[in-house]
């Protein structure tokens, strides 16, 4: 079992700048943060590995079943007036950033909501700002951002896709473990990239089996 804050995610207004936003510190508490990381497996590879296609220890399971779970489908739905009930989900766990991550993008049409788990401990290595998710004006300048949201703590930050839902970070090299979990469509790109994401799933899964 773990205890996530869902309090503090129901309490929190929605911010509006510069798109529709919340951002939750320590939405896993900070006595249960030091097990889950201790849970996640080394990642040495770039990119979105999906749960099954890593050895996971027992609270970092617990922690993929709660992100999958009903009580933050219906808190995200209720903080955004979205109706997420029977929407499709996606979840993937990064655990390298490498020099060309970070660029400045919206998220795929097929993802209707973006939720983003941070498992990393404070330290030094963030104090440049590199690796800081920024929400963002425009498409155009990385330094023209509104929130920065530091990739520590258990920070939880959640948004509805848009066209103007801009994000990026500084180039960072090196270790950043996140959760990515999406709210998808229905249409045919989710469908699509739901399908690429089950043969990754596999693919990865033979690798390490291998």
């Amino acid at each position: 079992m773990i205890r996530l804050n869902f309090d503090a995610l129901r309490a929190t207004p929605a911010a509006t700048d510069p798109f529709a936003h919340v951002v939750i510190r320590n939405f896993v508490p900070p006595d249960m943060l030091p097990a889950v990381i201790r849970d996640l497996p080394p990642m040495a590879q770039r990119g979105s590995f999906p749960p099954g296609s890593l050895r996971l220890g027992p609270a970092a399971r617990a922690l993929v079943a709660e992100m999958e779970g009903p009580a933050l489908r219906e808190a995200i739905g209720a903080k955004f007036q979205l109706d997420l009930s029977g929407a499709p989900t996606m979840l993937t766990l990064r655990g390298q950033t490498r020099a060309r991550d970070g660029q400045i993008h919206t998220d795929s049409i097929a993802k209707r909501v973006t939720v983003l788990l941070y498992l990393n401990q404070a330290s030094d290595a963030w104090s440049s700002q590199a690796g800081c998710l920024r929400l963002l004006r425009s498409g155009r300048d990385i330094e023209d951002y509104v929130v920065e949201v530091p990739p520590i703590d258990g920070t939880l930050l959640v948004f509805p896709n848009g066209p103007t839902a801009w994000h990026g970070h500084k180039q960072h090299v090196g270790p950043r473990y996140t959760v990515q979990l999406n709210y998808m469509t229905r249409d045919a790109a989710a469908r699509s990239e739901l399908r690429r994401h089950r043969i990754s799933a596999f693919l990865k899964r033979l690798t390490a089996a291998a």
